[in-house]
């Protein structure tokens, strides 16, 4: 009979992995010097080598923001190319009809983003900031409170205007679910 051995997932350091499998895993590390981080993200080398650079996700963005992907074509070639890509991708264009995004991804009308711009409000924000910054410079230029300054009349009708699109864009999300 074997003599009974004794595991080496005891103590510490644990010398088995936490997964069920008892393989090594293979990290590797961001191709920038002196990162640390893994490299999980890989950028090509060149235009058309299949060699590629493995980057931590900051360095990643960092190498990515200089790239051309037009690089070496002429104009025409560049609209083609640009053009071909929109065909392609269009089909993964957002409906806002069917209600699938929220405020602020390009679900909003036009009308509704002059209408942010007339508040001073981001494209993400929500209804209650609508509400809040609506009824916070209506009480300014509110014609009981400034009565006969034709300026702050009009400044309050555009606040109103802006306010009731908001609202009937925040009723018709509502509506869908």
């Amino acid at each position: 009979m074997p003599k009974a051995r004794r595991s080496n997932d005891w103590g510490f350091p644990r010398w088995r992995g936490y997964g069920s499998s008892r393989e090594t895993t293979n990290v590797r590390i961001c191709d920038r010097h002196g990162c640390d981080e893994p490299g999980n993200c890989p950028a090509p080398k060149s235009p058309n080598s299949p060699d590629r650079w493995y980057f931590c996700q900051q360095h990643a963005a960092e190498y990515n923001k200089g790239w051309d992907y037009f690089e070496g074509l002429d104009k025409e070639q560049k609209e083609e190319r640009a053009k071909a890509e929109r065909a392609e991708s269009a089909g993964y264009a957002e409906a806002s009809h069917y209600g699938w995004t929220g405020s602020g991804d390009g679900s909003r009308s036009a009308d509704e983003m002059r209408a942010l711009d007339v508040l001073e409000l981001e494209a993400d924000a929500d209804f209650a900031a609508i509400k809040k910054a609506y009824r916070t410079k209506a009480k300014v230029v509110h014609p009981d409170v400034k009565p006969g300054d034709e300026e702050a009349a009009a400044e309050f009708q555009k606040l109103q205007v802006a306010y009731e699109v908001l609202r009937a864009a925040e009723e018709r999300r509502e509506w869908k679910g």
